[in-house]
């Protein structure tokens, strides 16, 4: 090929370049392909759940015992029982002031101990000791010559009266004047008695009427075992220091004496693990039946009553009683 027709090819190829290209340029771009939209769900914060209210415990309440009524003010009240024990003309006339000695005219073959003078003048050694120690100690009974102490007089028949009102957890006690036909009010004591019970004539296991009490009497401290309900326990913590059993039904009784009593409020284990003495048991409707009182009260009526006929007397309300003698102020 000439020269002429080589340079003539180049430049047609050349300028066909450069027309294409052009044209390309030219040529409008393709449209963009849609653009894909991804929409992030942002999540909610989750809410807390609800807290769910602890369940009720559905409680059976087959009867809320009522609180014990009130004290009236026409119901009688006093403490006297400091004149049982009184060495002065403050005392009460159905005790009288000894000086003990030895030598007796009623013991011939031996020295007198408080024991023969507990027994002569029919006072308990509980009752001695506490005159005898001026003060709430029932145990101790030494003794010197010249030393004095109360008795009750041999020449003046004392009984004792314990009515207890159900529906007020009080109980008053009166010495009796069998042959004067008087009572007098020694003091009054507030009580627990037994839960209320509806299908009972009294309202309560604690029985309604009239019994006399027992001589198969007990003294419990810590340490002391016996048999409650086929068990062997502590008996003080059941019966407290003191037991005093109903032995015979005299009038108008709702149930059977055995096995009701009067007795101390229950011992039971405090923080240290030391016998302590429930006084929540008291002035409540709590017991199996029994008359419950506190150590301090029970102790007190068991040294003064427990060589005397007695008789306990349980009424829905105190003018329910009908208590033996004219009252003597």
């Amino acid at each position: 090929m000439s020269a002429v027709r080589k340079f003539l090819f180049g430049s047609v190829v050349l300028f066909g370049v450069i027309g294409g290209y052009a044209y390309i340029k030219k040529r409008p771009a393709p449209p963009a392909p849609p653009q894909k939209i991804v929409e992030i769900a942002l999540a909610e914060p989750k809410r807390p759940e609800p807290i769910a209210a602890p369940p009720v415990k559905s409680q059976v309440v087959t009867h809320v015992p009522p609180a014990p009524s009130p004290l009236s003010e026409d119901l009688p009240d006093a403490d006297r029982i400091a004149q049982l024990f009184a060495l002065d003309s403050s005392k009460l006339p159905f005790v009288e002031t000894v000086s003990y000695t030895s030598r007796v005219p009623w013991l011939k073959d031996r020295p007198a101990w408080i024991a023969d003078y507990a027994s002569y003048f029919e006072t308990s050694r509980h009752f001695i000791a506490r005159s005898l120690n001026k003060k709430l100690d029932y145990f101790t009974q030494k003794v010197s010559f010249g030393d004095r102490f109360n008795v009750f007089k041999k020449d003046k028949q004392i009984n004792f009266h314990l009515l207890i009102d159900l529906s007020r957890c009080r109980m008053w006690f009166y010495a009796i004047d069998v042959e004067g036909n008087e009572r007098i009010l020694l003091k009054t004591y507030p009580v627990g008695i037994g839960r209320v019970d509806p299908t009972k004539t009294s309202g309560y296991l604690t029985p309604c009427g009239k019994y006399r009490l027992g001589d198969k009497i007990a003294i419990y401290k810590p340490g002391t075992l016996g048999f409650y309900q086929d068990n062997k326990i502590e008996m003080i913590r059941v019966f407290g220091t003191r037991w005093i059993p109903f032995a015979e039904e005299l009038d108008g009784c709702s149930e059977l004496a055995k096995g009701f009593g009067l007795h101390g409020a229950p011992w039971v284990e405090d923080g240290t693990g030391q016998l302590v003495e429930d006084a929540s048991k008291i002035s409540t409707y709590d017991s199996d039946g029994c008359i419950r009182l506190a150590s301090r009260d029970i102790e007190e009526i068991f040294s003064i009553i427990i060589t005397k006929p007695t008789v306990v007397e349980l009424v829905k309300n105190f003018y329910d009683a009908k208590l033996p003698g004219v009252e003597k102020k």
